[in-house]
């Protein structure tokens, strides 16, 4: 392989960071109780939906898929904002989206620090979300 003069040859020992490994170094970055939050919220997606696939996109936000995205994990200085891609065509009787909820398409749940999360309505909700992603690539 011929190099041009100022290039380098690509090493075969560069290692790409899996989606896994990407979280998992957010999560101690944050360090702080959102790392906390993000931590939990990771494993109640991997509880309800075992086949959940994890990515990293946009420049750095975590993102769970299952035949589409179910939701992303975005943190912020106040908030660690749960982001459904389908959420306004999810039925919600726990009410727990409480943000982006004028949106046609996406709704969120924001926690904040110290805030109790409702595990077993949530885990529905990320379950209903995974049918609702299945029934529309069955088309």
């Amino acid at each position: 392989m011929r190099i041009s003069p100022g290039r380098r040859a690509p090493s075969p020992q560069i290692k790409h960071k899996s989606a896994y490994e990407h979280i998992d170094e957010r999560i101690r970055e944050l360090g702080d109780w959102r790392g906390q939050m993000l931590s939990r919220l990771r494993s109640l997606i991997q509880e309800a939906d075992p086949e959940v696939v994890e990515e990293w996109k946009w420049r750095g936000v975590p993102v769970w898929s299952h035949a589409g995205i179910i939701c992303t994990g975005e943190t912020y200085k106040s908030v660690v904002k749960m982001t459904f891609a389908r959420g306004a065509a999810l039925k919600d009787p726990s009410k727990l989206f409480n943000s982006s909820l004028e949106g046609n398409t996406r709704r969120a749940i924001d926690f904040h620090e110290g805030e109790k999360i409702n595990e077993a309505a949530l885990k529905r909700l990320i379950r209903e979300a995974v049918a609702l992603n299945a029934s529309r690539s069955k088309r």
